[in-house]
C-alpha cells in the first residue's frame, strides 16, 4: 500500500490527516476530467469514448497532452482488475484508428490542433488507489508508454497524486508536427528550411554543444525516479506528470535553447541569458527561454531547472 503521509500543522503540532480511496471510482474519474490540465497537462476530449461494434469496449478518458500526444486514461477499480493489460488493448486500437481520434480533436479543439498530433508517443496513464509489485513490473517489462499514477484522498477537499511508475519509449515520428502556440495570440513559427530533428540535429553538433546538451540530460534526469525524457520532432521533452523543460538543439548558432515552466516574473532576466516567451511562439511548453552556450552559467541553468521540475 501506498507510504504517502500528510500532516496538518497546528501551532507547531503535527497531527496525520487519514487517507482513504475515492467512494465511487466514478467521481475520482469525473475529478480527474474536469481538472485534467492542472492535474496533467492534458486536454481533456471525451470519456466512455466507445470502440464499437467489434472492439467492444469503452475507454474510460481520453485527452491530448502537451506535447501533442494522445493520451488513455484507465482508472483500477479493484485490486485484480487487470487495467494494463486493458489499457493495451485500447492503446493498440487507438493506433489503429488514428484518422477517427484525429476527427474527434478536431472537433473538441479545433483542425489545427488535429493536424499537429504526434503519433510517435501515444501514453496510457492507469489510475488507481493503490498497485501491486506486479502491477510495476509487468510495466517495466512492456515497450509502451505507461504510466502508473496512484491517488489518496485526504477529505477537507485533498486529493494526492503520485507517479509510481512510468516508462517511455523514445521514438521520433520521422516528420515534423506543427507547432504548438505557447499562449493563445503568439503562433509558433519554424525556423526557415529547418526540416531535421532534434537528433538529427543533435547528431550534426560539434563536441561541446553535444557534452553541453549530455550534461544538462544527465542532470534532468538525475532530479529523481520519476523524471522521464521524451523525443518529440523538433524538441527533447522532460517530464514529470507534466513536463518541466523542452531542450532545442542549434548547431548553427552553437547553443541550446532550454524552455523551463517557470513564471518568467519569478525570475530576474539577464540579456543574452534568459527571456519571456510567454507571449512570443516557440515549440515546446514553458514562459522562461534559458540559452545556453556554454558552461559559465551552469550553476544558474542547474538552479532554474531544480525549480521547474519541483514546480511541476
Amino acid at each position: 500500500m501506498s507510504d504517502l503521509k500528510l500532516f496538518k500543522l497546528d501551532a507547531g503540532r503535527a497531527s496525520e490527516l487519514v487517507s482513504t480511496t475515492v467512494a465511487l471510482e466514478r467521481e475520482l474519474q469525473a475529478v480527474i476530467e474536469q481538472n485534467m490540465p492542472a492535474m496533467f497537462a492534458v486536454r481533456f476530449l471525451a470519456t466512455e469514448y466507445s470502440t464499437g461494434k467489434i472492439h467492444r469496449g469503452r475507454i474510460d478518458s481520453l485527452g491530448l497532452d502537451e506535447n501533442g500526444s494522445p493520451v488513455i486514461f484507465e482508472y483500477k477499480r479493484t485490486t485484480n482488475e487487470n487495467v494494463i493489460n486493458q489499457g493495451l488493448f485500447y492503446l493498440d486500437w487507438l493506433m489503429d484508428h488514428k484518422a477517427e481520434f484525429q476527427l474527434l480533436v478536431s472537433k473538441i479543439l479545433g483542425a489545427q490542433v488535429a493536424e499537429g498530433i504526434d503519433w510517435s508517443a501515444p501514453r496510457l496513464i492507469c489510475v488507481a488507489n493503490d498497485f501491486t509489485r506486479y502491477d510495476e513490473y509487468a510495466v517495466r517489462q512492456i515497450n509502451r508508454n505507461v504510466e502508473l499514477v496512484r491517488y489518496r484522498d485526504f477529505g477537507s477537499n485533498l486529493l494526492a497524486i503520485e507517479l509510481v511508475t512510468s516508462v517511455s519509449i523514445e521514438t521520433s515520428s520521422g516528420h515534423p508536427r506543427s507547432a504548438r502556440k505557447s499562449t493563445s495570440t503568439a503562433v509558433a513559427q519554424p525556423e526557415r528550411g529547418r526540416s531535421k530533428t532534434v537528433a538529427e540535429l543533435l547528431a550534426r553538433s560539434d563536441a561541446t554543444l553535444a557534452a553541453l546538451y549530455e550534461r544538462f540530460e544527465q542532470f534532468a534526469l538525475s532530479l529523481g525516479d520519476d523524471v522521464v525524457k521524451n523525443e518529440r520532432t523538433l524538441y527533447f521533452a522532460f517530464r514529470r506528470l507534466k513536463n518541466f523543460a523542452c531542450v532545442e538543439v542549434h548547431p548553427a548558432s552553437r547553443n541550446l535553447l532550454v524552455y523551463l515552466k517557470l513564471d518568467p516574473q519569478s525570475v530576474q532576466l539577464e540579456e543574452g541569458f534568459t527571456r519571456d516567451v510567454s507571449k512570443i511562439g516557440h515549440f515546446g511548453t514553458g514562459d522562461l527561454e534559458l540559452r545556453v552556450e556554454d558552461d559559465s552559467r551552469w550553476g544558474q541553468v542547474e538552479d532554474l531547472t531544480r525549480r521547474a521540475y519541483e514546480a511541476n
